[in-house]
């Protein structure tokens, strides 16, 4: 008989140590570490997530996941958990819709949101350091902030000068 703690698999015991862990197996350890199970609608969302190189709605996310991984209110939910926990980040589209993306290094970056074509470019670059440590030299705790930069990105320019060269050297 074996014991509920053995397996009978000839590779149970075995540990594979040279494996590095994926953006997968980090975001399933915040989830642990918090208390909150791993289920397949969770993981159906992170790995939407983190197949993703920029931010997206909630919709976008739903409408990437099979059909079956779970209804649009699971992924509502589950990014708000997500967020509490610092795996996702929060950003806005320029009309004030939440735009979310992966965040399991915290890495600190902003972006620029074209108004005209919706493209979300990623700056690399924090401003916010300086003002974040004398906030918490104040005494302040937990502070958090969000900036976002809205504009015309260099291809909508391009086209709004070829569809009207009078008004856009006359915008200049």
């Amino acid at each position: 008989m074996i014991a509920s703690t053995q397996s009978n698999h000839p590779l149970g015991g075995v540990k594979n140590f040279d494996r590095i862990p994926t953006s997968l197996d980090l975001a399933c350890a915040r989830l642990k570490s918090a208390g909150l199970r791993i289920t397949q609608p969770r993981i159906a969302i992170l790995e939407t997530l983190i197949k993703r190189d920029h931010p997206a709605s909630i919709e976008q996310i739903h409408h990437e996941l099979t059909s079956d991984a779970c209804d649009l209110v699971t992924v509502y939910r589950c990014l708000a958990v997500f967020e509490e926990l610092g795996l996702v980040r929060r950003c806005f589209f320029h009309n004030g819709t939440s735009l979310y993306e992966i965040n399991l290094n915290d890495s600190r970056h902003y972006h620029i949101v074209c108004r005209s074509c919706g493209k979300v470019e990623r700056i690399d670059v924090s401003i916010t350091d300086g003002v974040e440590r004398m906030l918490r030299e104040r005494g302040y705790d937990q502070v958090t902030h969000m900036v976002e930069f809205f504009g015309v990105c260099p291809a909508c320019r391009k086209k709004a000068a070829e569809a009207d060269p009078v008004s856009t050297t006359i915008a200049r």
